[in-house]
């Protein structure tokens, strides 16, 4: 459980019941955008209260009522998926900030200006966020949000997401240092360790990080393997 100081109020009312709970406000966005959490992790304590700053506990009839169970778990997580999650004005602020982050990394990244061939740097992208007044919701999952910023820049920026599938050769001196890392910067999607002990793979990466991962290939062969564009995925 977390300390009783980070949390903040998760409440629902329903059929003129009000239930509350202790929760820790990043964890509990983590549960409403659908990961496996554990409750326990979420909570400051395993009660669920009417009131929670006078310390009332809900009733089981209640909980009953409403939930149809008085299983902790199972109205916790019903409580923070469909309740209000009550943060303190820095915390909403923070949260706001750090998903704004996380939107303009990924539409950076992952897309392309499909006039030019190139991502839009990150600067126009949140110039574009402001001009469009986009709202960020810090408990809606990261792919819900950006589907909906793009949709309210197309207007004002063209936008593309696109992949690019890779062929790529490491020479044997690099071959097997050189896996773990390529294989964590992409999808692969097949590889050959060759008789003279070079790795051959076929890879597919966000369009918008070629030159970042141009550099990884550089970075691990000394500037020695081999890279061949095979066709753009849309």
């Amino acid at each position: 459980m977390i300390p009783l100081e980070k949390a903040v109020v998760a409440r629902l009312e329903s059929f003129g019941e009000r239930f509350e709970i202790l929760v820790d406000p990043n964890q509990a966005a983590l549960v409403r955008q659908g990961q496996n959490v554990d409750i326990e992790d979420v909570v400051a304590a395993l009660s669920v209260f009417g009131n929670a700053s006078r310390g009332t506990r809900a009733s089981d009839e209640a909980l009953e009522k409403v939930f149809h169970s008085t299983d902790f778990n199972v109205v916790a997580r019903r409580i923070i998926e469909k309740g209000e999650i009550h943060l303190t004005a820095e915390q909403r602020k923070q949260m706001i900030e750090d998903k704004r982050r996380q939107v303009i990394t990924f539409i950076a990244r992952n897309s392309v200006n499909p006039q030019t061939g190139h991502p839009h740097p990150p600067h126009r992208i949140e110039m574009a966020m402001e001009e469009a007044r986009v709202n960020i919701d810090p408990f809606k999952h990261l792919d819900e949000q950006v589907k909906d910023t793009v949709k309210a820049l197309r207007p004002l920026l063209p936008i593309r997401f696109e992949e690019l599938r890779l062929a790529i050769r490491i020479p044997p001196d690099f071959a097997a240092k050189a896996y773990g890392d390529i294989a964590a910067g992409s999808t692969l999607e097949k590889d050959e360790w060759q008789k003279d002990g070079s790795w051959v793979c076929v890879v597919r990466i966000p369009a918008g990080i070629q030159g970042e991962f141009y550099d990884l290939i550089n970075k691990l062969s000394k500037g020695e393997g081999q890279v061949k564009i095979l066709n753009q995925v849309y």
